[in-house]
């Protein structure tokens, strides 16, 4: 559906996108990922239509986005992050007027519209002008213009950016549902967000893509094996013992205890090797009960942070703690001293301003007198 070939993007000495290019298949839901700059949302704008590359081309299905921009743009339907809609309107009118734009016969636009407001849940605010929505229902109505004319090729940039928790599962719901009958591509910060509704994930950071692939692939490419956390009742130096013999757990690691006469221990085997069952007998052969067993699989968050080398601290919200900080990335000392000549910036200004007040109020005072 979608062809992305060496796309290139400079803003004077800013390269915001370097060389990428991707491919989207039919009925494929992306999820692009990555923190603020990192050239989500130009490349949407681009595949949009809505600016130019400085090079390379964006196929949609088959046709070139500049040279053909009308065929292209037939096949688009396209929720910016700030809804593109007009708050003097009514829903139902603005909803036909975007159907005439798209050249929706007269005939058929009555029932499509129909359908598109049952599916985004707004046909009870069919009468309500815009501007008295909540912002909730803006995005859903945001939501519903992209999806008149029923392009082939629905796309969202941060979806539920600024939704409450209960709005955010609907809109996940509303994204799944297009997902069987459009090819849908969606930007986010939300880990969950991703995980929740996209085929595959593309991770990108400072125009470059770094990785895409499924959540799962990723973890298990990351993780280079299968990692169990296990508790176990005994003494350490016992199981440390027992599970020398075991040549199929390649890596022990003792983490500490969280109960009484147990020791939490992570055993890591070679790749695609299930070790469950190696651990459960070396510990019954020693006689060292086993009070859980889990998987380690890599999360989105973790997968993130490892592939990226960034930490919270970069303005990636991943909706949950996901534990201490590792590191601070280079671009977050940039961004620092970046905010360090602006504060200085700003106390000078301030103090100018402050003296030329001063000077002011001097003149006004030797007026009077």
């Amino acid at each position: 559906m979608i062809e992305v070939k060496n796309l290139t993007k400079r803003y004077g000495q800013h390269l915001a996108l370097d060389d990428i290019s991707f491919t989207v298949a039919d009925g494929e839901i992306l999820g692009f990922l990555g923190p603020n700059g990192a050239g989500k949302t130009t490349t949407m704008n681009i595949m949009t239509g809505y600016i130019a590359s400085t090079e390379g081309e964006v196929l949609i299905g088959g046709v070139d986005i500049v040279a053909e921009p009308e065929r292209a743009k037939a096949q688009i339907g396209y929720l910016p992050e700030t809804p593109p809609v007009y708050g003097d309107m009514r829903v139902d009118e603005y909803l036909n007027f975007v159907a005439a734009i798209k050249k929706v016969k007269s005939a058929q636009r009555r029932e499509m519209i129909a359908e598109i407001k049952a599916l985004t849940r707004i046909e009870d605010m069919s009468r309500r002008l815009i501007k008295n929505l909540s912002k909730g229902y803006k995005q859903r109505v945001g939501m519903a213009q992209a999806m008149i004319g029923y392009p082939k090729l629905i796309i969202m940039d941060e979806p539920t950016v600024g939704l409450d928790p209960k709005q955010i599962i609907e809109m996940r719901d509303v994204i799944r549902k297009l997902g069987k009958k459009h090819t849908v591509v969606l930007s986010s910060h939300i880990m969950q967000e991703i995980a929740a509704v996209c085929d595959r994930v593309m991770i990108i950071n400072r125009g470059k893509i770094l990785a895409s692939d499924t959540p799962e692939r990723l973890a298990t490419t990351l993780s280079q094996g299968n990692t169990m956390l296990a508790r176990i009742k005994g003494e350490q130096d016992k199981i440390a013992a027992a599970l020398e013999n075991y040549t199929i757990i390649k890596d022990v690691k003792f983490v500490g205890s969280r109960e009484p006469f147990t020791v939490d221990v992570e055993l890591q085997g070679e790749n695609n090797v299930d070790i469950r069952e190696a651990i459960f007998s070396c510990m019954s052969t020693n006689n060292l009960p086993i009070i859980m067993l889990k998987s380690l699989d890599l999360s989105l968050e973790e997968i993130f942070l490892q592939i990226t080398g960034q930490t919270q601290n970069t303005g990636l919200n991943t909706g949950q703690n996901t534990g201490q900080n590792t590191g601070q990335s280079s671009e977050v000392e940039q961004l620092s001293e970046v905010q360090t000549d602006v504060d200085e910036n700003s106390q000078e200004t301030s103090e100018n301003v402050e003296n030329i007040e001063n000077a002011e109020n001097a003149e006004k005072e030797e007026e009077k007198a």
